[in-house]
């Protein structure tokens, strides 16, 4: 607002052609940012947009908006909360491109009704893809109001949306944050009248535009005429149907915006991949897009992610946000190929599959001090308290049933203790199928074989209630999906309801679990007494992540049977969860 003047008319836009079409040299600035910086993007976007016939740079307004942005815009978060916005190098560029690039366009003359030329921006979406705690939002909040509020366009609608409202409000908020702390900034220059900032919607009386924040969905929201559209953290879009129907309702206004941004997701999600392949795309000349700025910040595939130059080349703001203490820190954390995975997605902006390895065989060895405990612990645990669970399994593979014994002692680790069976008619077969010591394994005790080719229940119901006899077991845990049975001929043998836990294997469920059971193994808690089968399973064993880099162990992404991991997470979920408030079945 200030000395800027809305535009209210497409004569106001109206101005003659001042360059033909030819390149315009490379700027000291830009040059400086490819050779010394390394943003290629800001180049190719240069070039892009010079070989635009009529296309030329409004250096003149990019150097006033550089010039002026502290002034007109505040930090709003932790130490740097009411600083003025001083741009970084990356985002100094960014905003010079989209703010100096115009171009020709014809309309018709709404005075005269005739054609006529006017230049307005060249670019009209902006594509971010930038690791996390590099000021993704506090940079879209300030685009975004110098577009609605500082340059405006009467009754030019804003919009703000992400995968749902909570979401975007990261955005929505430093918005109403960064007018607050600039309210002669932020008001009529003519009235005094200020933005106004609610819970929902932004209002600016003067130019009776609004700027509101958007659930996550297209459904009701056609016949939308935005001037400005903030999109943020484009990997979890369910869809682009949103995007497009706001984009859709662009037609009467000259130089709408749209400002896009994101960090890497799991490639599992396919609306926000395939907006990362299309952002490459434009970006290596495959589709031809001059008027979308992409800008990618993200290590190489191949590069070491712990190498400090990675961390470099991922995050633009290095040193002031993230710190570099804060990336030491999270790779100590990464300790798990789980772990790993975050921090790429999160640190280095590279996509993820939605599984990975989870626990090294050679910690998992670490987590136990007799190799030969599984041997015996059944006999020397006797008496003691403990949770039971119990994993079904299809009628010809492994079934396991896992006990988890807290420590009693200063200094002692939680054991964990397993069962095992499998159909005699199968073990051979397998061994020399998947080259497997399943038979072996049943003449040392650590499988049980039971006659046939198919598990009978009645083998982990005596198990289970033998275990009830011999230990004071206080909770037991089943898998919902397959386990009925098990639950329900188990209190048919007189074991109380109010024993048993429902468990689904959600990361709702066992998230928290998955983790604890993690840190046990890695910090020496653990003691799992050896035991080659869950050995094996371990060493197969993924798990799949949410869209939030929770996990839990995944069954459909592993190689073979973790059947015994799982009712072991299962046991630790169930010691983590609170007690029930009253008796009878508990659902997690």
């Amino acid at each position: 607002m200030q000395d800027w003047k809305p535009q209210t008319e497409a004569s106001a836009l109206a101005i003659a052609a001042v360059a033909g079409p030819h390149l315009y040299p490379e700027p000291d600035w830009l040059t400086h940012a490819v050779e010394e910086l390394g943003y290629s993007w800001a180049r190719i976007a240069w070039q892009r947009a010079a070989a635009v016939p009529g296309s030329w740079f409004d250096a003149t307004k990019a150097q006033a908006v550089v010039d002026r942005w502290p002034t007109w815009f505040k930090l709003t978060v932790g130490r740097f909360a009411g600083l003025p916005f001083r741009l970084s190098p990356w985002q100094e560029i960014i905003v010079r491109l989209l703010i100096g690039w115009k171009a020709p366009t014809e309309i018709l003359d709404p005075e005269t009704l005739r054609p006529t030329q006017v230049h307005v921006r060249l670019f009209c979406e902006l594509r971010l893809w930038v690791p996390r705690k590099n000021g993704k939002s506090e940079f879209l909040a300030a685009l975004a109001l110098l577009f609605w509020a500082i340059e405006g366009q009467r009754r030019g609608a804003g919009f703000c949306f992400a995968h749902d409202e909570s979401q975007a409000r990261e955005v929505f908020d430093k918005m109403g944050d960064m007018i607050g702390y600039a309210p002669s900034v932020f008001r009529s220059p003519t009235t005094g009248e200020p933005i106004k900032v609610f819970a929902k919607q932004l209002w600016n009386a003067e130019l009776r535009s609004a700027f509101r924040l958007m659930p996550g969905k297209a459904k009701g929201k056609h016949g939308r005429a935005p001037f400005v559209t903030v999109g943020d953290e484009m990997h979890e879009w369910v869809s682009t149907e949103l995007a497009d129907t706001l984009r859709q309702g662009e037609g009467a206004s000259l130089q709408p915006i749209r400002l896009y941004a994101s960090t890497a997701g799991l490639k599992s999600q396919k609306t926000g991949f395939k907006l990362w392949e299309e952002s490459q795309k434009i970006l290596d000349g495959r589709i031809d897009d001059p008027t979308t700025l992409v800008v990618i910040f993200a290590a190489a595939e191949d590069a070491d992610w712990r190498d400090p130059k990675a961390h470099a080349a991922a995050n633009p703001s290095l040193g002031l946000s993230p710190t570099k203490a804060f990336l030491e820190r999270e790779i100590s954390k990464a300790v798990t190929p789980a772990t790993e995975a975050a921090f790429r997605r999160y640190h280095l902006n590279q996509w993820v599959e939605d599984f990975a390895r989870w626990i090294s065989v050679r910690k998992w060895d670490a987590a136990s001090a007799d190799p030969n405990g599984w041997k015996t612990y059944l006999d020397t645990l006797k008496g003691r308290e403990c949770i039971l669970s119990f994993d079904s399994t299809k009628s010809f593979d492994l079934a396991s049933l896992c006990l988890r014994f807290p420590p009693v002692e200063k200094g002692e680790r939680t054991k964990f203790v397993w069962r095992f069976w499998l159909p005699t008619d199968t073990i051979e077969a397998r061994t020399k199928a998947e080259r497997t010591p399943f038979d072996q394994w049943a003449n040392s005790g650590a499988i049980t074989p039971i006659p046939g080719g198919v598990f009978e229940l009645d083998y982990a119901i005596d198990a289970a209630l033998k275990a009830c006899a011999d230990f004071r077991v206080t909770k037991i845990g089943w898998d919902a999906w397959n386990a009925l049975e098990f639950y329900n001929r188990m209190v048919k043998a007189g074991q109380p309801e109010d024993l048993f836990v429902e468990m689904r294997f959600g990361t709702k469920s066992l998230g928290q679990g998955t983790k604890e059971f993690e840190r046990k193994v890695f910090g020496g808690e653990m003691d799992h007494g050896g035991h080659p089968v869950a050995r094996w399973m371990i060493g197969h064993c993924n798990v799949r992540f949410d869209e939030n880099m929770n996990y839990v162990p995944a069954k459909k992404r592993s190689e073979d049977s973790i059947d015994g991991i799982v009712a072991a997470v299962m046991t630790e979920a169930i010691a983590m969860a609170p007690a029930a408030p009253v008796a009878g079945l508990v659902l997690l």
